[in-house]
Order: structure tokens, then C-alpha cells, then sequence
């Protein structure tokens, strides 16, 4: 298994007003040791402006390359559309190709997406409309990135609407194409399946916590985010990300179970919003290779 790390970590949240660059995250992640680095597609790392030629993202994967880090996947910007809302399909599809372009240059095999919307944000009249609306924008997408030969993933959470886990599994079924998956996150599937936090209507929560989700994601898992999670919200909108250890989540049994979800060959570590990240490059890899190391010596 490789290890990736989010570089989204240290931009966002309490590193917006002084993001670290690109380039020194990726110095930063190859001097401790990581496979490889999953892309930020937001300002102001690796955007569609700040690379808009084919030859500034050849240099880009020299850069890497001379790093010796791999591209786990791509965090797509898509907020300037929401998928949700009547009308939208074209101009969400359109700005889909434009970042599967720069998916394909960079090296990246799958790229992300999310819902947009926020919990609250759909009329409970449209509730039902609006989910067959994504699903169907889903499905022409996931189509065109198989033609690119890139899987289409989603980060369900409790920022975006449609988090509970009946629903993940329906908006698995209704995209209803083969190159649609589902991205794995270990704190939003504890605060989406455990938690139950800001779900429209009744709460669904799972009985079996983090474990239950993952095997009733069983085959529709393309991606897997790793972190703990304390059962709070960061600023009342998404999962606090919590370092390792420091959560509620049980690694050493759900490790073995998430090295089963087959076809996958990278774990990433997902800080964000954590103030502390860059502090926690080194001791986040050790923890999950120590995982690794324990699950080959069982093996």
C-alpha cells in the first residue's frame, strides 16, 4: 500500500490566510518519507489558472517526479457550480472536462467531487429532484472521465448534502455506472454513520460505526481517506479532522478490513482543517505505516 497525504491541509481552514506553497509541501512530503501527494485543486495550489498549459503541468510532474512522489488523486475546485440545481448539468459538465485535462496531465488516476450543496440549502420539496438531478450529472460524468480512463470519486460528508449512509448507497444505485465510486473518508463515515450529523430529516445512523459503513460499501469503494475523528464538527459544518490516535476510531481493527476493499493502491492521510498538520507530517506516516507493518506481520 502507498501513502499519500492531502495537500489541502495546509491551505485551507487555518492555513487560508497563509497557505504553505505547493512546492514546499512537496519537499516536505518526500523528505519524510511519503509515496506520494493527493492534489489540492483550489487556489492556490494546483488550479486550472496557476497551470493552464500542457507544458506548465509537464513541469509540474517533472517536479514530482524529481520528489519521487506519486499523485494519488485530484480535490477538483467545482464550487463555482452546484450540481444540485435545475439547469446546471452543461456547466458542470463542461467545467468536469476542463479539470479531468489537467487530472490526466498531472498523473492523477481518479478525481473527486463533492454535492456542493450544503445540509439545509434544498427545499424539502426538491429534496428528492435534487438527488436525481446529481445522480444523472454523476453518471454523464463518471462516463466522460472512463473515457479518460480516470474513476470519478465521492467524498460524502457532513458539509454536503446527501450524508446519510441509506443515502450514499441509493446515489451509488441511481448514478448506476461502473466508473462511479464511492471515497472512503474514516472521520466523515464516523460522523455520517455514527454521529449522524446534519442529516436532512430522521438521523440514520449504523449500529456497527465505521465498520458496518465500510462493508456496506462493499464493491463500491474507489478511494480511501485515513484520519480519527472525536465525533465533533469543524466550525458546525464538517468533520473535525482529529489527529490519529486522538479520536474515537479503532485503527487496528479497521485497518485489515480497509486493506480487503480491493483495487486499492493508495491510503491517504487527510488533515484538513487540523491547525497543527504540519507538525504532524512525520508522526501521521509512521502511525499508518505502523498499521501496515502490523496487518504483513499478521498476514
Amino acid at each position: 500500500m502507498n501513502v499519500s497525504l492531502g495537500s489541502w491541509a495546509f491551505s485551507f481552514g487555518p492555513f487560508a490566510d497563509n497557505p504553505i506553497p505547493f512546492e514546499k509541501t512537496v519537499t516536505r512530503l518526500s523528505e519524510a518519507g511519503y509515496d506520494g501527494i493527493e492534489i489540492c485543486g483550489f487556489p492556490p495550489h494546483v488550479t486550472l489558472n496557476k497551470y493552464p498549459s500542457k507544458e506548465s503541468r509537464r513541469n509540474l510532474v517533472r517536479f514530482l517526479d524529481d520528489h519521487k512522489l506519486g499523485v494519488s488523486g485530484y480535490a477538483a475546485d467545482f464550487t463555482t457550480v452546484n450540481p444540485v440545481v435545475a439547469g446546471n448539468k452543461q456547466k458542470y459538465l463542461d467545467l468536469f472536462k476542463r479539470n479531468l485535462e489537467i487530472c490526466a496531465d498531472i498523473g492523477s488516476a481518479s478525481i473527486r467531487v463533492d454535492s456542493i450543496a450544503a445540509p439545509g440549502s434544498i427545499e424539502d420539496k426538491d429534496y428528492r429532484p435534487a438527488f436525481e438531478r446529481l445522480a444523472d450529472v454523476w453518471h454523464d460524468a463518471a462516463a466522460i472521465a472512463q473515457q479518460g480512463g480516470m474513476k470519478l470519486v465521492w467524498e460524502f460528508e457532513p458539509g454536503f448534502a446527501f450524508n446519510k449512509p441509506s443515502e450514499v448507497l441509493t446515489m451509488y444505485q441511481e448514478v448506476g455506472h461502473p466508473n462511479f465510486m464511492i471515497l472512503f473518508d474514516t472521520s466523515h463515515a464516523y460522523m455520517c454513520g455514527v454521529v449522524g450529523a446534519r442529516q436532512h430529516g430522521a438521523k440514520d445512523i449504523l449500529i456497527g460505526g465505521v465498520e458496518e459503513f465500510l462493508a456496506k460499501l462493499k464493491g463500491r469503494i474507489g478511494a480511501i481517506h485515513l484520519i480519527d475523528s472525536d465525533g465533533t464538527l469543524h466550525g458546525d459544518e464538517t468533520s473535525t479532522h482529529r489527529p490519529f490516535g486522538e479520536g474515537f476510531i479503532d485503527f487496528t481493527a479497521l485497518a485489515p478490513k480497509l486493506l480487503d476493499v480491493p483495487n486499492i493502491q493508495w491510503w491517504c492521510i487527510d488533515m484538513c482543517f487540523w491547525a497543527g498538520s504540519w507538525e504532524l507530517v512525520e508522526p501521521s506516516l509512521k502511525f499508518v505505516r505502523n498499521l501496515l507493518s502490523t496487518r504483513a506481520v499478521v498476514g
